[in-house]
């Protein structure tokens, strides 16, 4: 409010105060009314009381607005008594230019003294009824005392006045943009066919709507119920607005919008990704065909073998994928937006088995070409040394040559005839004699390797 506290000590206090001591405490007590007066007309001004005065109020606002307009009431009342009490001690002041000694008595006893009586007038709204009997009828301060009554008003008043102006100024228009940006978004929701009752998102926009409607309606009648005052604080307007109700409709909104603009893209883009759907679709199936071409030359040509089995195509998958062109071709998007989204993982999904399934039949027949390459890289290597006509080493290649190129090929068998090989050449190349013996005569085949 701008005015100081008491000015002095208890009432009718020490010796009579001279001239100089009451020129001062008038001095003093006249800047107090001027401030007084000033934020009086500040708080009667104030854009949050006349938007109190006019609004249909309820729950906690109505309660604290109705005693804040009381406590308005008697800041007046005190501000008429302090402003009667001041004229008067004035007056008594300028009777004569130098003031008697009755005169100074008088004057200490107005400035200093319980001189000002106010109407206790009726007690505040909601107070309980007092048990020691009826309420007093008169109050009665020093000017100091009435000053600090006025300012413990003020401060209350504006502290409701502050605050429901604070949350009006905040929340409303934010919550009203935000209404403006939910009514683009459920515009374009129903371009896409993102609707209540059909899409998730489309629950949400209906949601979302009454959340707002019912918010800004509570924000204009009870705005203090969104005040959270700052703790430790005694100021006036010491807080901020509660924004959490509003903020959490917000972030529900981006996510539709978001929701939305995947739908939008799905639109734009569906049929590219349609397209490139169908041909990782259908490298699945030539993969798979090619497997299980594979595994019937893998059955026909190696013996003694497991060969895992191959499945057929994705049937369930080329069924969801054409009811994806359906949605497409009737503008479906908002259900064809997820459908193309879970097809995009399980058809990649689909061509990696496809791949796994033709390595793991392929395996054999990659085991006898590695074979064949190491038998035929061996007997290059002897024959740059000049020993491709020793018997042995040719007895030995010859055998293990029709092991690998005839049909069934038992892998174990032919692997130890190229062992076999391998170790006679190297015997032969270090220019030891090679002796006969076989992969199990006490060397072992690892150290034929």
């Amino acid at each position: 409010m701008g005015v100081a506290g008491p000015a002095g000590p208890g009432p009718v206090p020490g010796p009579v105060m001279d001239r100089d001591e009451v020129d001062r405490a008038l001095a003093r007590l006249g800047a107090e009314h001027e401030a007084v007066e000033t934020s009086l007309l500040a708080l009667q001004d104030h854009a949050g009381r006349r938007l109190l005065e006019g609004a249909e109020l309820t729950g906690v606002t109505a309660d604290r607005w109705a005693a804040a307009d009381q406590a308005v009431t008697r800041l007046w009342a005190y501000f008429d008594a302090y402003s009667a009490a001041l004229t008067g001690a004035r007056e008594l002041r300028a009777r004569r230019r130098w003031s008697s000694r009755e005169d100074l008595v008088e004057l200490t006893e107005l400035l200093r003294g319980r001189s000002v009586t106010v109407s206790a007038g009726p007690p505040p709204t909601g107070a309980p009824e007092s048990l020691t009997g009826p309420a007093r009828l008169s109050e009665e301060f020093t000017l100091p005392e009435l000053v600090e009554r006025m300012n413990e008003l003020y401060a209350s008043s504006l502290d409701v006045v502050v605050a429901a102006d604070a949350v009006w100024s905040a929340l409303p228009a934010r919550i009203d943009l935000l209404a403006a940006e939910l009514h683009r978004t459920r515009k374009l929701a129903a371009s896409v066919g993102v609707r209540p009752g059909e899409h998730p998102a489309g629950d949400d926009l209906e949601r979302i709507t009454r959340e707002l409607t019912e918010l800004r309606a509570q924000v204009i009648s009870d705005p203090l119920a969104f005040w959270r005052a700052r703790s430790g604080s005694s100021a006036p307007g010491g807080g901020r607005p509660d924004t959490e109700r509003y903020d959490h409709e917000a972030r529900a909104l981006e996510d539709v919008r978001r929701e939305i603009d995947a739908v939008l893209t799905v639109r734009q883009d569906a049929e590219a990704r349609l397209g490139r759907l169908r041909d990782v679709l259908s490298r699945a199936d030539r993969t798979l065909a090619e497997a299980r071409t594979a595994r019937g030359e893998v059955l026909a040509k190696i013996a003694a073998t497991e060969v895992p089995a191959v499945s057929g195509p994705p049937t369930a998958l080329h069924e969801q994928l054409a009811a994806a062109a359906e949605y497409r071709r009737h503008g479906q998007w908002n259900r064809l937006s997820p459908l193309l989204e879970s097809l995009e993982r399980r058809a990649e999904d689909e061509l990696l088995r496809a791949r796994e399934s033709l390595t793991a039949v392929t395996a054999p027949l990659a085991v006898r070409a590695e074979l064949r390459g190491r038998l035929d890289a061996y007997r290059a290597k002897v024959a740059r040394h000049g020993a491709a006509e020793d018997p042995l080493l040719i007895e030995r290649y010859d055998a293990a040559r029709r092991m690998l190129w005839s049909a069934p090929c038992d892998l174990r068998v032919a692997e130890d005839a190229v062992l076999r090989y391998q170790y006679a050449a190297a015997e032969l190349l270090s220019g030891r004699v090679p002796q006969q013996h076989t992969p199990d005569d006490g060397r072992g085949t690892d150290g034929g390797r």
